[in-house]
């Protein structure tokens, strides 16, 4: 805010002293001009400059009045014959600028508007001035300029209009921009909901599987073992809480930025993964973890290595009726290397979820440039390999 009022301050004081500069070389050009001089009073002069000039300290805030007000002044001054034959430009150069702001903030009617005024003022009051003195080029042969009104007023339309039409052509970049600016503005949103949609099926999907998982095998041993179905009981009471916890964080996002209410819990990353395996261990499954040098994760990658080991289990889990699992996450020299392994039948013969699921890592794993590769194991069982290269401490959106 102090900038902006800073640089709208330099702004005025610029405009001030060029309204000075003006006012000065007017009066001078009126009462000594090439021409015949047509009024003697000196005050008259400055009254009329001062009149035509002193708008352009506000044309910034207020470009149609302060046009209003100058062409008026100009208008009576050159029609009074307060200005200086020959160097009519001179008392018709402070519009230039107001008409420029015009142009440039005001809508397409109104400075149309401002254009015709313009021009037809001068195209009045020019010619009359001329016709009321009688002046001709005969009344100073010596003359720099040529004393011909039809000369001064092209020399003023064309002035007026050259301003005029910058200005139209300043509003049209502004308005280009900003149609740019807000595209972007829709394009973020966009790709925001499309990564909000992403996590959303992902802990759904997961966090549903597993429920699902654990709840059948639940039924089918909670008479034979109690104690294995009681900690599959305790692993889905686990996966609802921790899914409704992250589920509640995205949706927060989508409320007002000023909900004070708002709670967030960080995103999960490389180091919830000891978490998400705990959550998943079973006398029948086991997972063994292997993970290294992720400290310096960005959050963003950090969280696409949790996606994409998240997913890799849901899909063993689902699909692979393996036993064992092996998990290595290793993080150096800026690529994030991911590798999940199973002991079980190798490729997936389920092509639903587990192939859309394959899908999304892949699109994941390609949005950072990496690469993504899944295959049976010679030995047995599935392998799923991903490499993310990244930027240590590099904050990615």
């Amino acid at each position: 805010m102090t900038r902006l009022f800073g640089f709208e301050m330099r702004r005025t004081l610029i405009d001030a002293a060029a309204a000075v500069l003006l006012t000065y070389f007017i009066t001078t050009a009126t009462l000594d001009p090439p021409g015949p001089r047509i009024t003697e009073s000196a005050g008259v002069a400055w009254l009329a400059a001062s009149a035509a000039c002193l708008p352009l300290v506000v044309r910034r805030r207020w470009p149609l009045p302060a046009w209003a007000v100058a062409v008026t002044a100009v208008t009576v001054a050159t029609a009074a014959g307060a200005a200086g034959i020959g160097v009519l430009i001179m008392t018709w150069l402070p519009i230039a600028p107001m008409l420029y702001s015009a142009a440039a903030t005001a809508r397409r009617v109104m400075s149309a508007v401002a254009l015709i005024g313009t021009v037809a003022a001068s195209a009045v009051t020019i010619p009359w001035l001329y016709s009321r003195t009688g002046t001709t080029p005969a009344d100073a042969p010596d003359s720099e300029v040529p004393l011909w009104w039809q000369v001064e007023l092209s020399v003023v339309v064309v002035s007026m209009v050259t301003a005029w039409v910058i200005g139209r052509l300043v509003r049209w970049r502004r308005a280009i921009r900003a149609d740019h600016a807000r595209r972007a503005a829709r394009d973020a949103v966009a790709d925001e909901r499309l990564r909000i949609a992403r996590e959303l099926h992902d802990i759904v999907g997961h966090s549903l599987s597993l429920i699902a998982v654990k709840a059948t095998v639940a039924n089918h041993i909670a008479d034979e073992r109690p104690a294995e179905s009681r900690a599959a009981l305790q692993t889905i009471e686990k996966t609802s809480r921790s899914a409704l916890t992250e589920i509640r964080r995205l949706l927060d996002v989508l409320r007002a930025d000023d909900d004070k209410g708002v709670e967030l819990t960080p995103s999960p990353g490389a180091a919830n993964l000891a978490d998400l395996v705990e959550r998943l261990q079973s006398p029948r499954f086991r997972v063994y973890l292997a993970v290294s040098g992720t400290e310096d994760l960005p959050t963003a990658v950090g969280l696409t290595v949790y996606r994409i080991v998240q997913e890799s289990l849901t899909n063993v889990m689902k699909h692979a009726e393996a036993s064992r699992c092996r998990v290595t996450v290793r993080a150096a020299d800026g690529v994030a290397h991911i590798e999940v392994s199973d002991n079980g039948r190798g490729r997936r013969q389920n092509r639903g979820r587990a192939g859309q699921g394959l899908v999304g890592m892949r699109e994941r794993v390609t949005m950072y440039g990496g690469t993504l590769s899944t295959e049976t194991r010679p030995e047995g069982g599935f392998r799923v390999t991903a490499d993310i290269p990244y930027t240590a401490n590099e904050e990615i959106a």
